[in-house]
């Protein structure tokens, strides 16, 4: 497998910090061989340990073990930790750019990104979303069609919407959207964690999932026609469920993955269980991709405490699902 490209996100965020000390954590983590694309100057202005400048992934692996492999990005400017400035953001969009072709290319095995500020990179021209709709595109996928799931060890959550205002939630669901979300989920199980019959369960959007009606017609409308419209596909599906009911351990056993209708909905549970290790895979890309469920944390970059363990489990779920996808 080729090694991974870790794109550093925004070189004031704690990007840098937590790719080096999954560098750090290598042996311990169990980590496949990876790289990182950007500023080395982001690394090397916080972190003592060894860095190497590559030109190509191919010389990630002879190095791999005596330093971290990184390949050089245009100078960011200034770097400043928890100051960030549009010389850094569009350092980390040429990152992510970089990394993405490589990636594409299969001069990578995966890409795993580290956190970016949306803010800064708005200022300079960005129009995408988030750096998941900007590498479906890059991959000739509809950012529509590419689906967030959160990974923690004992649970998968797909938010059927995203980042929307809950009020316009209910309005913006339907069978079809649904149902896409479900397929896609399905199979990005198959492809990425090699769950040969995967088993989906669906929550309710309401209290006690709608109470048949009483407290609420969506479970009616929505949830049930696509549960049965997966189940003629030949889909492992139950729901919809409560939501209060369905994420403690014993319910979590009886499925490989939960779709959620909101994004809280499927965040809270992730994050209350598994704050310092969740992780954002997108699926329905041609390429797989990771990233730490969390953001750049400018409030605490450059002070040396920046938790590593969500980016650890970002690369090595990254090089699993790649793996899989070799065997397949």
């Amino acid at each position: 497998m080729a090694p991974l490209a870790v794109a550093l996100g925004d070189p004031s965020g704690i990007g840098p910090e937590i790719v080096a000390k999954a560098w750090e954590a290598r042996g311990s983590a169990s980590l496949p061989t990876f790289f990182g694309v950007g500023d080395m100057r982001s690394i090397t202005s916080i972190w003592n340990g060894p860095v190497r400048r590559i030109d190509s992934p191919a010389e990630a692996a002879r190095m791999f073990e005596e330093a971290l492999p990184v390949i050089q990005v245009e100078d960011a400017g200034e770097i400043v930790p928890g100051k960030p400035n549009m010389a850094g953001a569009r350092c980390s969009l040429d990152s992510l750019e970089l990394a993405a072709g490589l990636t594409r290319s299969g001069a990578a095995g995966a890409l795993v990104t580290a956190p970016v500020s949306k803010a800064q990179l708005y200022a300079i021209g960005f129009v995408h979303p988030g750096q998941t709709e900007f590498v479906a595109e890059r991959c000739g996928i509809a950012g529509t069609n590419a689906v967030m799931m959160l990974v923690g060890p004992t649970l998968r959550t797909v938010p059927v919407t995203t980042h929307v205002p809950l009020a316009q939630v209910p309005g913006l669901l339907s069978v079809d959207l649904i149902v896409a979300k479900a397929r896609a989920t399905e199979r990005g199980l198959s492809r990425n964690f090699g769950i040969e019959k995967p088993r989906l369960a669906i929550a309710g959007l309401n209290p006690h999932a709608g109470e048949g009606g009483a407290l609420g017609r969506e479970e009616i409308d929505f949830i049930f026609p696509a549960v049965e419209a997966l189940r003629a596909e030949g889909v492992d599906v139950i729901g919809p469920l409560a939501a209060d009911t369905m994420f403690h351990a014993r319910a979590r056993a009886k499925y490989d993955a939960a779709i959620c209708l909101y994004h809280d909905q499927a965040l809270i549970p992730l994050k209350t269980l598994y704050f310092d290790e969740g992780v954002n895979m997108t699926l329905g890309l041609p390429i797989v991709r990771t990233a730490p469920d969390h953001g750049t944390a400018f409030e605490i970059a450059g002070q040396g405490i920046a938790e590593p363990g969500a980016m650890i489990a970002a690369i090595r779920l990254a090089g699993q699902a790649a793996g899989f996808r070799c065997r397949a």
